[in-house]
Formats: C-alpha cells, sequence, structure tokens
C-alpha cells in the first residue's frame, strides 16, 4: 500500500456572514492525515458539492440541520476514493459518497459512506442528477407535489441542479406543459432546447407574474419552488383550483439582512383550495432505491440530461460556493480535486 498522505487542506467557516458571503468569511487550512480510527475509513475526495443550502448553516440559528462550526471544517456531499480501509466492506479503491467535503482528505465513519459504480455514471453525478439535488427533484414532484399525467408544471431555479431535473421529469411523466425561470437568456434557451421545457423566461427581463402568465395562459397544477419571493408570488396567482406547491428553497432571500416581504396574495390559497408544502430530502430516503433505478434507465437511454459546473481545485471552493449563490452554474456546481 502507498504511503499516506501527511497532510491535506480543508475550508473553514471563520466568520458568521452578514448579508452575502465575503471571501476573508473562510479560510483554507492544512491539516495532518493519519490512518482511519477503527470502523472508519479514509477518503481521498475527488469531488464535493456546494449547495444553497449551505448558506443558511453559515448562520448561527436553530434550524433542520445544525450550523457550522467556526475554525472547524465545513462539511457537505463529496465522493471519491478509499486509500485506507479499517471498516470491514470497504477496500482500497472503492468509490464512495459520503458527507465530509470541502476537504481534501476526509476520515469517514463507515455507516455514513455508501458505495457508489463508477462505471454505470461519472463520479461527480452521485452528487447531482444520481444523488441529493436528484432526489429532491424526484421526491419533490412525485411525492410532494402528488404530480399526475397531464399536470401544467412551473419551476423556479429551472437552470439549477434540481430545478433542471424537475423539469425534465415532469415531461417525462406526461405533463401537458412545462415552463422554467431563470436568471439569463442563455440558461432560458437551454431549457427549451436542451431540457425540453414548453417555455421558460428570464426573471430578469420583467415581472415575474405578467411573463408567467404569458407562458402559461391556461394557469398552473403545480409549482416547485426553488426561489420563494416574487415567483412564489407569482405561481400563487397562476394556480388552478387545487394547485400544490412543493416550497424546496428560498434562494432569493437567503442573503437578506431585511425581511422580505411575504407574498401579498396569500389570501388566494384559500378559494383555490391550494396546498403549499415545505420539503427536505432527508424525508423521502425510503424512495432512493426506486429514484436511482428509474433515473438510471433515463440516464441510459438519454432520455434525461444534465448540466455540472465544475471548478477545478480546492484552492476555488469559496469561489464556486459565491458563483452558486450568484447563479453563475448551469445544472450541478462542483469542486473537482483531480486536476
Amino acid at each position: 500500500m502507498s504511503a499516506l498522505p501527511e497532510s491535506g487542506r480543508a475550508w473553514h467557516l471563520v466568520a458568521r456572514p452578514h448579508g452575502w458571503p465575503k471571501p476573508e468569511d473562510f479560510a483554507l487550512r492544512e491539516a495532518p492525515v493519519g490512518e482511519p480510527a477503527e470502523g472508519r475509513v479514509l477518503v481521498r475526495n475527488h469531488y464535493f458539492s456546494v449547495d444553497p443550502y449551505m448558506r443558511g448553516r453559515m448562520n448561527d440559528v436553530k434550524s433542520y440541520v445544525p450550523p457550522f462550526r467556526l475554525d472547524q471544517p465545513m462539511d457537505g456531499g463529496a465522493v471519491g476514493e478509499v486509500i485506507a480501509s479499517n471498516a470491514e466492506g470497504f477496500a482500497v479503491g472503492d468509490h464512495v459518497l459520503h458527507g465530509l467535503g470541502w476537504r481534501e482528505y476526509a476520515e469517514v465513519g463507515a455507516a455514513h459512506a455508501v458505495k457508489v459504480d463508477a462505471s454505470k455514471a461519472p463520479l461527480s453525478a452521485y452528487l447531482g442528477v444520481l444523488g441529493m439535488p436528484g432526489l429532491t427533484a424526484y421526491a419533490g414532484l412525485f411525492e410532494v407535489a402528488s404530480f399526475k399525467e397531464g399536470d401544467a408544471v412551473f419551476v423556479s431555479g429551472a437552470a439549477g441542479a434540481v430545478g433542471s431535473q424537475v423539469g425534465q421529469m415532469a415531461k417525462l411523466k406526461g405533463a401537458s406543459r412545462v415552463i422554467g425561470s431563470a436568471g439569463s437568456d442563455e440558461k432560458v434557451k437551454r431549457l427549451v432546447e436542451e431540457y425540453g421545457f414548453d417555455a421558460a423566461f428570464n426573471y430578469k427581463n420583467g415581472p415575474v407574474g405578467e411573463q408567467l402568465k404569458q407562458a402559461a395562459p391556461d394557469g398552473i397544477d403545480v409549482y416547485f419552488d426553488n426561489v420563494g419571493g416574487d415567483h412564489l408570488e407569482a405561481a400563487i396567482s397562476s394556480l388552478n383550483v387545487h394547485g400544490r406547491a412543493t416550497i424546496c428553497g428560498m434562494i432569493a432571500q437567503y442573503n437578506a439582512t431585511e425581511p422580505t416581504p411575504a407574498p401579498r396574495n396569500l389570501a388566494l390559497v384559500i378559494g383555490k383550495r391550494l396546498r403549499l408544502q415545505g420539503m427536505l430530502v432527508n424525508d423521502h430516503s425510503a424512495l432512493q432505491p426506486q429514484f436511482v433505478e428509474e433515473v438510471s434507465g433515463w440516464l441510459a437511454s438519454g432520455a434525461l440530461k444534465y448540466d455540472e459546473t465544475k471548478v477545478e481545485s480546492i484552492d476555488k471552493g469559496v469561489d464556486a460556493f459565491l458563483g452558486l449563490l450568484r447563479g453563475e452554474n448551469t445544472g450541478k456546481m462542483v469542486v473537482s480535486l483531480t486536476g
């Protein structure tokens, strides 16, 4: 067995951001690397994930997931190769998905590592289309929003890792119409030409409510919300009677320093008998086998397409995260450590 590295680098949160995070809120620090303890494996990370939900973990508030601790390595989804094992069932050379990202080397408990097959899909796909974002799209559309054939669906943040999958999955399951919003004309073009959305619009080009009404003159039945704010208000106006909304994310207000105004038309929820339901992907882990089987089939046949925005080198980890918050990614944003 080759010698283990003596040390590795990891990103630490060193200050709690106020509003938009700044590079000086983070520090890349070196720490020793050693043999894994009993029941654990040492993983050389190939990719780690940056995700919008991580912005909330930078605040010192009680939430569904604990906040990042100051002056400690941050964590998040990662995939890599086992380089030393002290755990039954894991061998050197195995590829695993785990939760200790934002670092070059991770010592992971065997119970928190899942083997993945690099021959079935590129390793980075297990952080996106075959990972947490893909399952979020699948569960949020089919289980939370109770999607049924013939529904008209609107997706905000539609060019991101989750939204791009929601729209395609809806089309594959017989949606009557799929509309997406995104933040650039280039992304809008991709939604229609690459992902098969029926219509899409750039939310920066005019009021969201007006653009949505033009794109969905007969209204919508399902709204998948990644943005909140004016998008949620627009969707409530356009939802048909008994419409359903999956409230997955509210990236529009993650960096707000003042309370954002709630949708001003919430009273419509009563007359239209709307259902607005929040979701956390961890509640839907029972769907995982069905999700992997169905989505793997769609990927193999070419029916489902996905994009990744890869940022090379751990040094650029924070740049990748800040770029994600600014909408600079198309599809899943990952940091590659293999270059």
